[in-house]
């Protein structure tokens, strides 16, 4: 290889192979995820009987093995060969997302279900650590935006393949078809190259640390106020969009009267079309209003979100079919914006050494605080009351995000004057 493709991580076969294969791992990784929300209603009414209240915790279990073993696997990250890492965990999530098609009870269901966030968890810390050390910090913005334009487009997979399959063959097909192509992607996976840390950004990182240093890694990210702001925000979004992520299908169908393989399909070509947009959007305007101003990633966010809560009250209250589905296309549409941006903030906020642990920690916090309560707050509230009252609380939680992101982004242009 020349030395010019060594300078430019742009014409570096590795880097872009790596951004090829972790993006459409990332695909999958969504699909497997979203696939269980295009299910809710066959669920609730197969011979599992599910309430929704544990048709949320499906949701919630995933998510607290996911975050509880991703601080383990941000350590590994940061010390050991990372594309063996995330390999192995997207084996083991493979695996386990078609054994959620032989459960015969809630909870074998919600066990297969779990196990899904073991292997996330490898992959999910250990992917944007080794993408960032791949390009260098002016085009992160962008590069993120490709890896984590496969979220909305994975998630509408989810959505539509879950609902194709569950209306043709049944809800435990879904399950089989969405577990099976990631065995193939580990595969992938482990044959790609390990970047040096921090090479990207002039520095020469050690890929491992001693039992000390991995601990003052934790505690010195808890006092890193910028990382400390952008998760919070993280958090408050995260509780808004995991609660609609897990029930706008089920929201459309019950509240709204569309019949349900409409509802999946129709949700999920909005998240396609808006997520795409919005994140591609997102992260080269990041990137762009970088030279002006250096907390220009926050900035995206934290405006985009809070002008999203708005919009997705509206959605939630408004009668008229038009009105009620174009306000949801907005809603999503701000809500994606902000993808690219805070992920580039978060590791653009820590030393490249210390990448890994750091999204591990932000995984842990956004989703204790974010998407583990949501969804099944939104099922406890709608057998309460109703699925329409129990979304009110979505709009709530943007605003906080945004605000917080905002926050963030003054404080942080204050302290670099």
């Amino acid at each position: 290889m020349n030395r010019q493709a060594d300078l430019d991580p742009g014409l570096d076969s590795g880097a872009r192979l790596a951004l090829v294969v972790l993006t459409l791992t990332n695909f999958f990784n969504y699909l497997d995820r979203y696939v269980v929300s295009a299910l809710v209603e066959s669920l609730k009414r197969s011979e599992l009987h599910l309430s929704d209240a544990e048709l949320g915790a499906l949701a919630t279990g995933f998510i607290l093995v996911y975050m509880l073993a991703s601080p383990i696997f941000g350590t590994l990250g940061d010390r050991g060969a990372r594309p063996r890492l995330i390999a192995g965990g997207v084996a083991i999530w493979s695996v386990a997302t078609a054994l959620g098609g032989l459960a015969g009870r809630f909870a074998t269901l919600f066990a297969a279900r779990s196990s899904v966030g073991v292997g996330e968890a490898a992959y999910g810390t250990i992917a944007p650590a080794l993408l960032a050390d791949s390009f260098p910090p002016a085009r992160r913005g962008r590069v993120f935006a490709i890896f984590y334009a496969a979220i909305p487009v994975g998630s509408a997979a989810g959505y539509v393949l879950g609902g194709l399959i569950d209306q043709h063959f049944g809800w435990r097909a879904a399950f089989f078809v969405a577990g099976a192509p990631g065995l193939l992607l580990a595969w992938a996976t482990a044959r790609l190259a390990d970047p040096p840390r921090g090479g990207q950004d002039g520095l020469a990182v050690a890929a491992h640390a001693a039992p000390r240093a991995v601990r003052a890694a934790y505690g010195g990210l808890l006092r890193n106020r910028p990382f400390r702001l952008t998760v919070l925000g993280y958090a408050a979004y995260t509780f808004g969009l995991g609660a609609l992520a897990f029930w706008t299908p089920a929201f459309l169908e019950r509240v709204r009267g569309l019949p349900r393989g409409r509802a999946t399909v129709e949700f999920g070509a909005i998240v396609v079309a808006t997520g795409l947009v919005g994140t591609f959007f997102g992260g080269w305007l990041g990137d762009r209003l970088l030279r002006r101003w250096r907390q220009s990633y926050l900035w995206v966010s934290g405006a985009a979100t809070l002008l999203a809560a708005p919009v997705a009250l509206a959605a939630f209250v408004l009668p008229s079919r038009p009105l009620y589905m174009t306000a949801i296309v907005v809603a999503e549409l701000l809500l994606f914006l902000s993808t690219g941006p805070v992920n580039s903030a978060i590791v653009n906020a820590v030393a490249p050494g210390e990448r890994a642990t750091a999204v591990a920690l932000s995984i842990l916090a956004i989703h204790l605080l974010g998407d583990v309560p949501s969804p099944p707050l939104i099922g406890v509230l709608s057998d309460a009351s109703s699925l329409g009252q129990a979304f009110l609380i979505i709009p709530v939680a943007i605003a906080i995000g945004g605000l917080v992101w905002l926050y963030a982004a003054w404080r942080g242009e204050r302290a670099a004057v």
